[in-house]
């Protein structure tokens, strides 16, 4: 619940301007830097009135975290500011690029708008590969990440060894911090293509919906179990990583999960099942209307208040765990706290202001269309170009960056200037996905009080400021350690500009 200051004569001149929230029967108040305090409602009231005393623990408190205009070291805030929003110095850092649509899985929330397995109109040439890399590599970031999607992108396994080593061989003139990534439903792996993967250094990824029947309930694989594929080369590729001296806790397959309806009747199995192989992050992320998702919306959709109290559940299952020494975390939980107890933006694409979208990712089709995300992507194939700002093959990099698309997207996704989230306590650290807006509600503005990916985003802001409020110290260890960012630097691909 939003809560207002009223406008009272003697209300504090020197207060700096201030967005509070009740959670959990404490008033949460925040500002424009990014810190907070959690305060009982009397102080809170007192606050309101004006009538808060100078001379008072309190006081002294929201000067000590910015909230008092006279006690700001104005320089310092401003530092901090430039430093949480350094990533518009760069430019596009993550390009997805979809080497196929074809897919041999039929899964019922499928993002991907996958293709039957004869449809090979849909694989990327070597010719667009290769225009794909080149445009990639123009990016003014120094760093890239460079992800394989499909469909299933070892299907076209060919063009994605293509891709890699063109990749190695241009950027030896660029010099950038070039890395792979692959997200794979891994049951067309073999021995062959994981040496070659694990020798390129490609991180990989997969999708874990749960135990194995509500994972092959929703992931179909018509030549075998889907569960099974996958849960074998995660173990399989993990073991090679432990082979090579890799630290396990940090090199490791990583899974996702789309929670869908049935899921939300396994909180804690989803949790087990992850844990048991070896998975010690996990993305709770809720279903979303892109690709043929909308089609099976009857049978996979529900009420976010369904979702929170599945999310609650699974996290304090992870709490519980941590407590016992085992290393595990959520994902939008390590997000959100990073932003929260780390002051700092790990730059998670969907959850900044502005959003990554065109800015900070690329997506590229099989094609050669260019699109401001994969989500555009997907809207693209089932009917709608409106994110598409390029191809790669007649495209110039300046003009696609400068695309009307990607300026509106801009406008459309900054915090500060979107009716509701300029009022919102957690505007400090949340962000706005125009593409969602786009796709649920037919505006890339949206009506954020609407939004399933805004009540999302506060419900799990609720949740862990909940848990900070609660001031348990062990709890807040653990929340802290979320926060931890340790660099994979294997991953990162040895290469000098000549």
């Amino acid at each position: 619940m939003s809560l207002t200051f009223a406008a009272a004569p003697k209300a504090p001149p020197d207060l700096v301007p201030v967005r509070a929230r009740e959670v959990a029967g404490k008033v949460l108040v925040t500002n424009p830097f990014g810190d907070w305090l959690m305060m009982e409602k009397g102080d809170f009231a007192a606050l309101n009135r004006g009538e808060l005393d100078p001379a008072s623990a309190l006081f002294a408190q929201l000067a000590e975290r910015n909230f008092i205009r006279s006690k700001i070291d104005v320089e310092k805030q401003s530092d901090r500011l430039r430093r949480k929003t350094r990533f518009l110095d760069y430019g596009p850092n993550l390009h997805i690029c979809v080497v196929t649509l074809r897919c041999n899985e039929t899964c019922v929330y499928c993002h991907a708008s996958r293709a039957d397995m004869e449809a090979v109109h849909t694989d990327m040439t070597p010719e667009i590969a290769e225009k794909t890399v080149d445009f990639m590599l123009q990016s003014t970031s120094p760093a890239v990440t460079l992800e394989f999607q499909g469909g299933e992108p070892l299907v076209n396994f060919p063009v994605m060894k293509h891709i890699i080593e063109y990749a190695l061989v241009k950027n030896r003139a660029y010099g950038k911090e070039l890395e792979f990534t692959m997200v794979s439903n891994m049951a067309l792996m073999d021995e062959d293509k994981l040496a070659y993967l694990v020798d390129r250094k490609v991180q990989m990824c997969t999708s874990i919906d749960g135990p194995e029947a509500l994972h092959t309930k929703q992931r179909v694989l018509v030549s075998g179990n889907s569960h099974r594929e996958a849960a074998k080369w995660i173990e399989r590729i993990n073991k090679r990583y432990i082979e090579m001296g890799l630290d396990p806790t940090l090199y490791h397959v990583e899974a996702l999960l789309t929670t869908t309806r049935e899921a939300l009747k396994y909180p804690i199995e989803i949790v087990d099942t992850y844990r048991n192989l070896g998975c010690r992050a996990i993305f709770l992320r809720p279903v979303d209307p892109f690709g043929f998702a909308d089609k099976t919306a009857k049978r996979i959709e529900y009420d976010r208040a369904e979702y929170h109290t599945f999310y609650r559940t699974a996290v304090e299952h992870m709490l519980s765990l941590s407590r016992k020494g085992e290393e595990i975390l959520e994902r939008y939980a390590a997000i959100f706290l990073t932003k929260i107890l780390g002051d700092d933006d790990p730059n998670f694409l969907d959850i900044r202001s502005p959003s990554g979208s065109g800015l900070g990712a690329l997506a590229y089709n099989y094609d050669g269309k260019i699109f401001t995300s994969d989500e555009g992507r997907m809207m693209h194939e089932t009917g709608d170009s409106f994110f598409q700002i390029g191809d790669v093959r007649t495209s110039k990099y300046r003009d696609v960056m400068k695309h009307e698309t990607v300026r509106a997207l801009v406008m459309a996704s900054i915090r500060n200037v979107q009716p509701d989230c300029v009022s919102c306590t957690y505007a400090p650290y949340c962000g706005i996905q125009p593409e969602h807006n786009y796709r649920s509600m037919g505006s890339i503005f949206g009506r954020m009080r609407e939004s399933t990916l805004c009540n999302v985003h506060k419900g799990i802001q609720d949740f862990l400021f909940e848990k900070l409020g609660q001031a348990d110290p062990e709890t807040i260890d653990i929340l802290n350690k979320w926060t931890t960012v340790r660099p994979r630097s294997h991953f990162i691909q040895a290469s000098a500009a000549s």
